[in-house]
């Protein structure tokens, strides 16, 4: 398939790996962000990746009158939905904001494409929609039970879209319910740049390593696992971004609801994965214990087998990478792309 995919979170660190995957496969891309959390660097580095740069929009998705212009400007075949807020912690202490962005900036986005009348959709939700599993690895047919306001936004849209679809059964929804993702452009050139304090494990241990941060705090050591901390399927971005492209294609080719993990299948725990990313960066990375944060659980990874059934894809690239196109990412861009 081609043609042009608008793709909502561009420049957002999943986001312009999408585009760069996206343009790789021949696609037209148009990204609409709002740099909340992002860069225009990133696309503008897109560009070198490739040899084109994504069309921006800068804009937020619960503007209207910005989505109708973006529609009535390209002949948009697809949607890749990335914009959203997407921090655990964050959204315990500000729901609101979550709720608002999120589920509200989707409801827009939904109405605008139908008014378009665009009907494929690729959504990126979350493993939290599961919650804290009774057991792992976990497949898409498990109870959701998200213990945060952030999981419970994603949980929310990936209602709306279900009975959006039931409404509307001419549309193709695809809800990829991915894991941790980690990782860079092997390149070095885009990777992830979180504004202010890091949120995700990886960017933090990055930062210490490259010395932009003395420590890493590890939320919890009193976990019922291997190490007592919290264990992760962590997949690498650039293998996160192939899986979209072969959700777009499959959404093009065949209408209805379709939920997905893509994960790799495999559990790391917080002191794995320092220890890995010692070795990848020759780097220490001192860490400090401190209580664990509200809405975190003990552990999640992915049952990955859907994945490999409907989108003959499947996670390539092992921790080592992860490690080492992180590293090369942070060490050539120590403050990100700021540097």
């Amino acid at each position: 398939m081609t043609g042009t995919v608008l793709v909502t979170g561009g420049a957002g660190y999943i986001g312009s790996h999408a585009c760069v995957a996206l343009i790789d496969a021949g696609y037209d891309v148009v990204v609409l962000d709002n740099l909340s959390n992002s860069s225009a660097v990133a696309l503008e580095r897109c560009g070198s990746i490739c040899g084109t740069v994504p069309e921006f929009v800068q804009g937020d998705i619960r503007d209207r009158q910005c989505l109708d212009a973006v529609f009535s400007r390209h002949t948009v075949r697809a949607v890749l939905h990335f914009a959203g807020l997407k921090a655990v912690g964050e959204s315990v202490a500000m729901p609101l904001e979550y709720y608002d962005c999120n589920v509200s900036g989707s409801l827009v986005l939904l109405e605008a494409m139908a008014k378009a009348g665009v009907k494929n959709l690729v959504f990126s939700s979350s493993a939290t929609v599961y919650g804290d599993p009774a057991t792992v690895p976990i497949r898409e047919d498990f109870n959701l039970a998200p213990t945060s306001p952030y999981g419970r936004t994603k949980r929310m849209v990936e209602d709306i879209l279900a009975d959006w679809q039931v409404a509307n059964p001419d549309w193709s929804i695809c809800r990829l319910r991915y894991f941790n993702p980690v990782g860079a452009h092997p390149g070095g050139t885009i990777g992830e740049d979180p504004q202010g304090h890091p949120n995700n494990l990886m960017p933090f241990i990055a930062q210490v390593a490259v010395g932009q941060r003395d420590k890493l705090f590890v939320f919890g050591d009193d976990y019922a696992t291997s190490d007592g901390t919290g264990v992760r399927d962590y997949i690498h971005v650039m293998d996160l971004v192939e899986g979209h492209v072969s959700a777009l294609d499959y959404v093009c080719r065949q209408t209805g609801l379709h939920t997905i993990n893509l994960g790799t299948g495999n559990g790391v725990s917080v002191l794995e994965m320092i220890s890995a990313f010692e070795r990848a960066s020759g780097k220490a990375v001192p860490y400090e214990i401190v209580a664990r944060r509200p809405g975190d659980i003990a552990t999640c990874w992915a049952d990955p087998t859907l994945a490999q059934t409907l989108l003959q894809w499947r996670a390539s690239r092992d921790l080592a990478q992860m490690c080492q196109d992180t590293w090369r990412w942070q060490a050539s861009n120590p403050r990100g792309y700021a540097s």
